[in-house]
């Protein structure tokens, strides 16, 4: 951000703001910092306006129901709004829908980012020398698109793209049209690719809600294959704040990794799940929450291992995570918890647990 400009003074268009790491993110706006923020969001399933209800009567904060796919909506939107900077969220985001469905996110990742590109790219293009000159466009991206890494190794910046579900890949083509219109048109746009979020206001059909709700319920926590799959875990608020770092410091065309330096393998976490709530809410009889444990079969295509080298925004932008696993857990839990008014109408009007991503039939 330039040195004359205070975070009063800027004006911020997140797009899925409803979202998972979207709502953290306009909380994290509208509750530590004094700028002004549009939430844009189609409302999908996956958003939740609830998410939202302690900024929601704030006079700085402003949503607007519209799909990024909309061209004309999302023209006004930058027409009306005069934002300074975009962070774009907006993604269908669950692998295992991508399975069974992937034209929704070729739809939604790859041509909504097209869409909204354009109307970025002609906002900018009229604004004066120093609003023009503050201007960013900041993609939020994941680790998927990088592809499964072995046993040892880290994702870094530079790790060539290797997408292994439609997901990963609609997320990859994404990637790819954001920095072509950097490069072509000269539109400054800045990157994030991050590793799994967890925390609070999570949608159950991802896995540690799903965990934490299936054994509340004393019902089979489901388990992919052996469990042995490993992921990097980031608290999600740890990344709004590395948004907001990203965001106000990055130089156009820069990319960087926000990762937890938390790795676990799936079963050790689903085991930590387990052994917390059977601290904090035994079950009946005294059995453990680990007996719900229920190994399932493979999800196709699983990458085996990710995990972030986030030394450059640790070093670059003096980021780090505040929030170790071990507690990260425990505050989520606390949450799912003491808010079931918001996990509850999911349950059942949305979502139930069942299984998805078995694929399709095969068509040789």
């Amino acid at each position: 951000m330039p040195a004359d400009v205070e975070s009063s003074d800027l004006r911020i268009l997140v797009t899925g703001g409803a979202g998972f790491i979207g709502s953290a993110l306009v909380r994290h706006l509208i509750g530590s910092t004094e700028c002004s923020v549009l939430n844009v969001d189609a409302l999908t399933y996956a958003a939740n306006l609830a998410s939202l209800t302690e900024v929601e009567n704030k006079p700085r904060y402003n949503f607007l129901k519209a799909d990024i796919r909309d061209a004309d909506a999302m023209a006004s939107a930058f027409n009306d709004f005069r934002p300074d900077n975009v962070v774009h969220l907006a993604a269908e985001s669950h692998v295992d829908r991508s399975i069974d469905g992937p034209a929704e996110f070729l739809s939604t990742n790859v041509t909504g980012t097209y869409v909204l590109l354009e109307a970025a790219l002609a906002y900018w293009a009229d604004l004066d020398g120093a609003a023009k000159d503050r201007f960013r466009f900041l993609h939020v991206s994941t680790d998927e698109v990088f592809g499964s890494l072995g046993d040892e190794g880290l994702f870094s910046e530079d790790t060539p793209y290797r997408p292994n579900s439609p997901y990963a890949a609609s997320k990859a083509a994404a990637d790819h049209f954001v920095r072509a219109w950097g490069e072509t048109y000269g539109l400054p746009v800045i990157f994030s690719n991050c590793s799994n979020n967890y925390g609070p206001f999570q949608f159950p059909e991802k896995l540690i809600p799903l965990a934490l709700l299936n054994a509340i319920h004393d019902r089979p926590i489901p388990i992919y294959g052996k469990g042995v799959n490993v992921r990097d875990w980031l608290y999600v608020e740890d990344h709004a704040r590395a948004l907001w770092a990203i965001l106000t410091e990055a130089r156009p065309g820069e990319n960087f990794n926000v990762g937890g330096n938390a790795e676990r393998r799936n079963i050790d976490l689903v085991n930590s799940l387990c052994d917390i709530l059977d601290d904090v809410r035994p079950r009946e009889g005294g059995a453990s929450h680990r007996d719900l444990i229920t190994y399932v079969s493979d999800r196709p295509g699983h990458d085996l291992r990710y995990a972030i080298d986030s030394t450059l925004i640790r070093e670059r932008l003096s980021w780090a995570p505040t929030v170790g696993l071990d507690e990260g857990l425990r505050r989520t839990v606390a949450w799912y918890l003491d808010n079931p008014s918001w996990w509850q109408p999911i349950v059942k009007e949305c979502y139930a647990g069942e299984r998805l991503g078995l694929g399709r039939p095969s068509l040789s």
